[in-house]
This record gives C-alpha cells, structure tokens and sequence, in this order.
C-alpha cells in the first residue's frame, strides 16, 4: 500500500466550520462556561450567579454576573484601583486588596437588593471567623466561583519518577 495524497478540494472546504471568534482567539473555554452558567432544570428561572476576578499587573477585578440568552448580565462590580478612597493607598494587586475588592463587591451588591442593613459585619473586630448562617426566610447569597488564574508549572522536585 503506498502513500495517498490526501486533497482538500472544493468540497471540503464548502463544509468547512470554523470555531467560534472567542475559541479562535483563545479567550472563552466554552466547555468551562457552559458548566459555569447552565442552571438546573429543576430551578426554574432562576440567575446562576458567578463572580468573576480577573487579576491584572496593576489591577484586580472583581464581578457579578449571570448568563441570559441575550449575554452575560453585571448586577456589581468593584476595582482595587477604587481601594485609595476607603484608605487602602499602596498594594493594589496584593492578598489583602483583593481580599477588600471582595468585600466591596459584596457589600455594593447587598445595597443594591436592599440587604445591606440586614446583613451589616462586623462592628468590631475581633479575629474569630464569621459564618451566616440560613436563618427564617433569608439565606447567604451563593455565586460560582470564576477565577482566570494561571496554573503554575508541576515541582520537578516533587513529581514522582
């Protein structure tokens, strides 16, 4: 058996799909997004809410969405480049910032549905961990987690041989 040639001819490239812009360039894992954003079926149109951060060299990004059928929906948002007007002056991509870019997302969101003088924190600090619990007819907000983070490289050192 020898060795065919093989021909992309006309019709091959009349059936021809290209992949979608985002995949092409790389930026949108649809595998990934549709397990992030597809509710289940027994929750009837109800938000899949997800919060996206995306960290940036001189910035962490912090958001709110859900998917709709016309797009991804932002119900808040927050920047650490927003962080000096509440005090925070240097530091803006550390642990700590995006900690407080957190914090201020989760607080503008509850202004925004009317939650904020319900659930109000801490009034004073004093270092044991703080958990709300599901009480009457409230419950804790709940959003998927969307972090675009890079994966680092395995240890050699720690991979078996």
């Amino acid at each position: 058996m020898g060795l065919v040639k093989v021909i992309k001819n006309k019709a091959y490239f009349k059936r021809y799909q290209v992949k979608l812009r985002r995949r092409r360039e790389g930026k949108t894992d649809y595998y990934a997004r549709k397990r992030l954003t597809v509710q289940d079926k027994n929750k009837y149109n109800t938000p899949k809410y997800r919060l996206i951060v995306r960290l940036t060299n001189k910035d962490i990004v912090a958001q709110l969405a859900y998917s709709k059928i016309e797009g991804d929906v932002v119900v808040a948002s927050a920047y650490a480049h927003e962080l000096p007007r509440y005090g925070l002056k240097a530091g803006l991509t550390n642990y700590a910032a995006a900690y407080a870019t957190g914090l201020l997302l989760a607080r503008r969101h509850l202004k925004a549905i009317g939650l904020d003088s319900t659930y109000k924190g801490h009034e004073e600090l004093t270092g044991e961990d703080y958990n709300v619990e599901e009480e009457g007819d409230r419950a804790p907000f709940k959003a998927v987690l969307d972090v675009d983070l890079p994966v680092p490289p395995p240890d050699p050192r720690s991979s078996p041989s």
